[in-house]
């Protein structure tokens, strides 16, 4: 028998890695950028590269978890977490670094896929509140690796920094080792055949499509945001970054409340109050003509934005909990896809027509969802 809280805190341990993980490449490529003499093309594909493995990693965990269970893959994918943060911090050439961080992306998208899959499996009810409340730990990772690099810079180098957090993730491995999860859904084969019956789940597919807007959503707004608010000089660097810190903190908040005092509130009800904010905060960012305006747009994005991926894969858990990995798998490889053709895309209107076209693209992706979440609740009902 396993315990479900000693699970669950496991599982927003490895979440907060995943947090850390996303930032960590962020935080640190100007340094990498000095260390191998990089022009902006080579950095930008070290940006690239991380999409691609953790898009190879959600793809992997959800069949694996199912079959195997999930205490290997999260003990193997810690330790390909450790890899990845001792090769970005002492890597010898481009070429090896560029495989450390596939290895850092691959591990943390399993780590992602899996940790929310099991906190679904030992959630009989309330399940997009159990996954809200495990979102608090990603945010914390998030906004936790940047200060921790600005606090311990003064007195460590940076690749002294991330290799020390490298070795957190080889301790989570041996926590992980030394846990008990849910066992293995088939003990014998990979559900080949369900998987492929997912692609004709109408249901599924506009959940993944719900996710796909959401995940680019949440990609434009982390990417471009700084430079939409200090275009023509409209504001300072330093307050356009804490506006976007803002952001994470009302996402955070939100789903720490989704997963607390809201608890009780149906998942509708919560996608209701999410769809509300979003508009509205992206109204105030479009006409924010001061940063406190700004800055209140932003955080009722965050707040509106913190529910998507949370109350979404607790239908998905409730739908197929018998093959709950393969189906986050197939959910989180379409909002991945999203997430880098429509911030690719925001790349060439920003090129074309300018940066203040990012709120255009916010609430045209806000209609999508507003469309998906409509026909999603009626076909669940």
């Amino acid at each position: 028998m396993y315990n479900k809280r000693i699970v669950f805190l496991a599982a927003c341990l490895g979440l907060l890695l995943f947090g850390v993980t996303l930032i960590t490449l962020g935080a640190v490529v100007l340094d990498l950028r000095e260390k191998f003499s990089l022009d902006g093309i080579a950095a930008g594909t070290l940006f690239s590269i991380m999409p691609v493995g953790i898009l190879a990693g959600s793809l992997f965990f959800g069949p694996v978890s199912d079959r195997y269970g999930y205490k290997l893959l999260l003990v193997f994918s810690c330790l390909g977490l450790c890899a990845g943060f001792q090769g970005i911090a002492h890597a010898a050439s481009p070429d090896i670094l560029k495989g450390c961080i596939f290895v850092f992306g691959l591990s943390g998208g399993v780590v992602n896929g899996a940790t929310n899959a099991v906190v679904a499996d030992i959630t009989v009810r309330g399940k997009g509140a159990s996954l809200s409340l495990l979102g608090v730990s990603f945010g914390i990772g998030a906004l936790g690796m940047p200060q921790v690099l600005a606090a311990l810079r003064q007195h460590y180098a940076w690749n002294e920094i991330v290799s020390a957090v490298g070795w957190l993730t080889l301790a989570m491995a041996v926590l992980y080792a030394a846990i008990k999860f849910p066992p293995p859904k088939h003990l014998q084969g990979f559900p080949l055949k369900q998987s492929g019956r997912m692609f004709g789940d109408i249901t599924l597919l506009l959940i993944g499509f719900f996710l796909f807007c959401q995940s680019s959503f949440e990609a434009i707004i982390n990417n471009w945001t700084t430079t939409y608010l200090t275009a023509g000089d409209h504001m300072e660097e330093s307050k356009a970054l804490y506006a976007l810190s803002l952001y994470i903190a009302g996402f955070t908040v939100m789903r720490l409340l989704t997963g607390s005092v809201f608890r009780t509130v149906s998942p509708r009800h919560m996608l209701i109050v999410s769809l509300l904010l979003m508009p509205a905060g992206i109204l105030l960012l479009q006409a924010g003509s001061t940063f406190t305006v700004s800055a209140a747009g932003l955080i009722l994005l965050g707040a509106g934005l913190a529910g998507g991926f949370p109350i979404m894969l607790g239908f998905v858990g409730e739908r197929y909990a018998a093959h709950s990995g393969t189906a986050f798998s197939f959910v989180l490889v379409i909002a991945l896809i999203g997430n880098m053709l429509v911030n690719y895309m925001m790349g060439l209107v920003v090129q074309h027509y300018g940066v203040q076209h990012l709120t255009t693209v916010a609430l045209a992706e806000w209609l999508a969802m507003l469309l998906l979440c409509s026909t999603i609740v009626r076909r669940l009902q």
